[in-house]
């Protein structure tokens, strides 16, 4: 894991660089909101962190498909396990291809997304801006678009799309009373154990059900297509990964005793 400090500067972004490849290492981003001039009270010593899952995904239009449009894709920042993030997340900007009209997409609401038409592939920059009572600094993010699998070979597919996903965990230290009174129980967010002394009456009023709705991403279209970054699938991925370990040496110790014979 590598932990990322945003600058003290309030006007400096914090900018994190993905690699190109369809399976990178999840990051810890620290959040630090020095600067931050705002009459809220700080927890002092507390953490907030908030798991993210941004990438591409992309179709093959088949039969439709032009010389200049020959894939239909969508790019997105979503929650790890698809729950709505606009209670930390004010609004994405994503940064297109100049070739594009109007390369600088802005998404107010969620869910947190942009879809297009095209041919090329090109990197994407992601600038996601929280609410002022999480922090005053952006963060930057560089995501690639991938319309051509690396991995599969042969014919092209209409109906399974070509997925690129990168998990970060964005870290908030000591964040402010009123930011941990709206997110205290929220399936997005990652909130330690609270002292019992610590008084959150004044947490706002429950939102709408269908204002969550609105940016919840488990009944999305393409939700069958993206990657689980859920703590138990984690878990039974090490195992996996411990089990074929395992398995490889035993094949090795065999192989050994045979020539030592």
């Amino acid at each position: 894991m590598t932990r990322i400090s945003i600058p003290s500067d309030q006007n400096d972004p914090i900018s994190h660089a993905i690699e190109d490849s369809d399976s990178t290492p999840h990051q810890i981003i620290q959040i630090e909101d020095q600067d931050n001039k705002s009459s809220a009270k700080k927890i002092k010593d507390l953490e907030i962190c908030v798991p993210i899952a941004y990438g591409t995904i992309s179709f093959w239009l088949g039969k439709k498909a032009t010389e200049t449009q020959s894939h239909v894709w969508t790019v997105y920042v979503r929650g790890a396990t698809n729950e709505d993030l606009s209670a930390v997340i004010k609004k994405v900007v994503f940064q297109l291809h100049p070739s594009f009209s109007n390369a600088r997409r802005v998404v107010e609401s969620p869910p947190f997304e942009l879809t297009e038409r095209g041919w090329g592939e090109f990197e994407i920059a992601i600038s996601i801006f929280f609410h002022n009572d999480v922090c005053d600094k952006q963060l930057d993010l560089f995501h690639p678009l991938k319309l051509y699998s690396e991995v599969e070979h042969g014919p092209l597919s209409t109906k399974k799309p070509v997925i690129v996903e990168s998990y970060d965990e964005i870290v908030f230290p000591n964040p402010s009373d009123k930011f941990l009174a709206r997110v205290h129980n929220h399936p997005s967010v990652i909130i330690p154990r609270l002292p019992p002394t610590l008084n959150l009456s004044h947490a706002p009023p429950t939102e709408d059900t269908r204002d969550k709705k609105r940016g919840d991403t488990k009944d999305h279209p393409h939700s069958q297509w993206f990657n689980r970054f859920s703590e138990a699938d984690e878990l039974l991925k090490l195992a996996e990964a411990r089990q074929q370990v395992q398995n490889h040496i035993v094949k090795l110790k065999r192989r050994l005793s045979l020539l030592e014979g």
